[in-house]
């Protein structure tokens, strides 16, 4: 599956190209720095991908290599490699609404959603006191400013997209989900009886991996949201990674696939959450 390597990969490629662009111009490392001005250090960690460079250095070293043609597709590039991996952090800096309403357009124009979760509850099918402690979580450990009344507003009112003509939900859960406590006992409750109420609307299809599910093809990985045939956003610890090639995204709907086959749908997947119920 592709992951946050992914990204490195794109800059690992552009880096590789500014090599190609060096030597197919017959300059040495230390050359290209005297023609810049730069120290011969800078293009060493420029070629191995050590150092992104910005859109200014990739111009600079395409005018001293005689190749300003290419300068353009590769600052695009750079750009590109840039937009596969957002840090939380930096997503999050303005605060958890500003991220919440970042993503309203991408909602907007998807169609059809895929959705794999091994840990939680996703956003789509999350109950408002769930929202809550997951924002609050993420607030604490985090550090950052406090508008989870603001964020876990946005949240809600994004749910509106289930009941819009055209849409359609398919959401996968590893069975463990419904037993991590999120928010303690009372809030996990809540949860599973919203998950049993919106299984019953027609834009929604929940499927439940279970515990003794066979893992031969497939063991359980990343949280990623599929929107349409487009995009994927798999989610780890410290970003999310954006992925567009058509060849990984047709990965991730290979994987759902896969993970639909395992999973229990209906009547078996309500008694699951009924079973999770009765532990509470």
């Amino acid at each position: 599956m592709p992951s946050s390597s992914s990204a490195q990969a794109a800059r690992q490629g552009l880096a590789d190209r500014l090599r190609e662009i060096r030597v197919g111009a017959g300059l040495t490392g230390v050359a290209l720095a005297h023609a810049t001005g730069w120290d011969r250090t800078k293009v060493s960690k420029l070629e191995h991908a050590v150092t992104a460079p910005s859109a200014g250095d990739i111009r600079q070293w395409c005018r001293a290599c005689g190749a300003d043609d290419e300068a353009e597709e590769l600052v695009a590039a750079l750009v590109a490699s840039d937009s596969m991996w957002t840090e939380w952090r930096r997503m999050e800096r303005a605060g958890l609404r500003q991220a919440q309403e970042s993503v309203l357009p991408l909602w907007d124009r998807t169609s059809r959603f895929r959705i794999y979760s091994p840990w939680l509850v996703p956003g789509p099918v999350q109950a408002e006191p769930y929202i809550r402690a997951l924002l609050t979580g993420v607030q604490r450990r985090r550090g950052l400013v406090d508008d989870v009344d603001a964020a876990t507003a946005v949240r809600v009112a994004k749910q509106d997209v289930i009941h819009r003509a055209g849409r359609r939900f398919a959401v996968l859960l590893e069975e463990a989900v419904l037993r991590y406590r999120i928010g303690g006992p009372d809030v996990l409750r809540a949860q599973l009886e919203h998950l049993l109420a919106v299984m019953d609307l027609p834009a929604v299809s929940l499927g439940i991996v279970p515990l003794d599910a066979d893992r031969t093809l497939l063991r359980p990985v990343e949280m990623f949201f599929m929107f349409d045939d487009e995009l994927v956003s798999a989610e780890f610890v410290s970003g999310a990674l954006r992925v567009t090639a058509p060849g990984e995204v047709r990965q991730y709907g290979e994987a759902f696939d896969v993970l639909a086959g395992m999973a229990v749908n209906g009547d078996q997947a309500r008694a699951l959450i009924r079973d999770a119920l009765a532990a509470l």
